[in-house]
């Protein structure tokens, strides 16, 4: 007789089979458990491991040997304060370093005019993450630059604005030949210690009229050992005098021939082993993200104040003209004081995750709707 497939198989030749199968049942559900936790586990490490910030800019000093005719501190100089960031200060950053990728030593003023800079890379560089610096190459004697390789400095950048005579006419006080001696003598020091680092970059700041000097650039930097170039334009006005300067496309046709410049410059780079970047603000078009990277990154003044960004770190009650031609009064953004605080404390405070969130949502913060690194 068949039996009906509703009756339930109760004898023992049956029975044993499912007590089997719920056992593997259950030993899969504890396999899986514990990947879980171990993917949990391994998820936390790595969680802990990673950096909070992509980069922080620390300003070492706010005074410099040089007078570039459009840096803030010589438009300003009448209410400029030359102060260096206390060595105790910069030590007392070493656990947010342990927490960021790229700390880079530089802000409005020459670093290695701080009488502890060699110091402070050290401090950064024990935090086993990379270190950078910009300088306007005028203080590198033979022992600075042994030095600077001995550090264990990751970057070093050189800042240019011109291939010939109008580098020393815009940067006053710094010489173009001087500048490109002493990259050369970087290089060659380097080779003689046989050390990679410091990776030597150049800092181009290009003005309107120096459109034809570009095409020059590869070759000038040719064999200096020389890795990449950042071309930047005057995106901070503070005159009337350096409006003209100011390489901002009104049209989308002159966008698309100054970019054509720049390819050239790039692809002409490529060939000659150099890479070149640049960014050039496009007409009407506003970014979805902020340059400055104000979400993973962050500045830090000579005076310990923490701001978002370089540009929103001036100390001056100036004024300078935003991208439409308006001008507008500087306005310092200050989250909190490395004094008082400590970093990550600042960071997570409510009115500057405010601030981040607004990028996040598209609901860009007053003061940085006009400001050109968002175009």
């Amino acid at each position: 007789m068949r039996k009906p497939h509703c009756q339930k198989q109760g004898s023992a030749d049956s029975s044993e089979p499912l007590s089997a199968e719920a056992d593997s049942l259950k030993d899969k559900g504890a396999r899986g458990r514990q990947q879980e936790a171990v993917t949990m586990g391994i998820k936390k490490i790595l969680s802990a491991m990673a950096p909070t910030f992509d980069w922080i800019q620390v300003e070492v000093t706010s005074a410099c040997n040089a007078a570039c005719i459009y840096c803030p501190r010589t438009v300003y100089k009448e209410l400029w304060e030359d102060r260096h960031l206390p060595l105790d200060d910069f030590r007392n950053l070493a656990p947010v370093f342990e927490k960021t990728r790229h700390v880079h030593l530089q802000g409005w003023g020459e670093p290695f005019l701080h009488p502890d800079f060699f110091e402070m890379i050290a401090i950064a560089k024990a935090a086993g993450w990379w270190v950078g610096t910009t300088t306007n190459g005028m203080l590198l004697s033979r022992d600075r630059i042994t030095r600077t390789i001995q550090s264990g400095l990751d970057i070093i950048a050189f800042s240019l604005a011109g291939t010939g005579e109008k580098n020393d006419t815009i940067r006053k006080g710094t010489s173009l030949k001087k500048v490109l001696e002493a990259i050369q003598a970087l290089n060659r020091v380097k080779k003689e210690m046989g050390r990679l680092t410091p990776q030597i970059h150049v800092a181009y700041m290009l003005f309107r009229s120096g459109m034809n000097e570009l095409e020059a650039l590869p070759s000038l930097l040719e064999g200096l050992g020389v890795s990449e170039v950042v071309v930047s334009t005057l995106d901070f006005v503070p005159t009337e005098e350096l409006r003209k300067e100011a390489l901002i496309p009104a049209t989308l046709e002159e966008y698309k021939e100054v970019r054509c410049v720049l390819d050239r410059l790039v692809e002409a780079g490529r060939e000659k082993g150099l890479a070149v970047h640049y960014h050039l603000v496009s007409p009407g078009k506003r970014r979805d993200i902020c340059t400055e990277n104000v979400q993973r990154a962050l500045c830090i003044s000579a005076d310990g104040a923490v701001t978002p960004c370089v540009y929103r770190s001036l100390r001056v009650s100036g004024t300078y003209y935003d991208l439409q031609g308006d001008r507008v009064n500087c306005e310092r953004m200050v989250f909190g004081n490395i004094h008082e605080r400590n970093v990550k404390d600042i960071w997570k405070q409510e009115s500057y995750k405010a601030f981040r969130c607004s990028f996040r949502e598209g609901k860009i913060d007053p003061a940085c709707q006009r400001c050109p690194k968002i175009w």
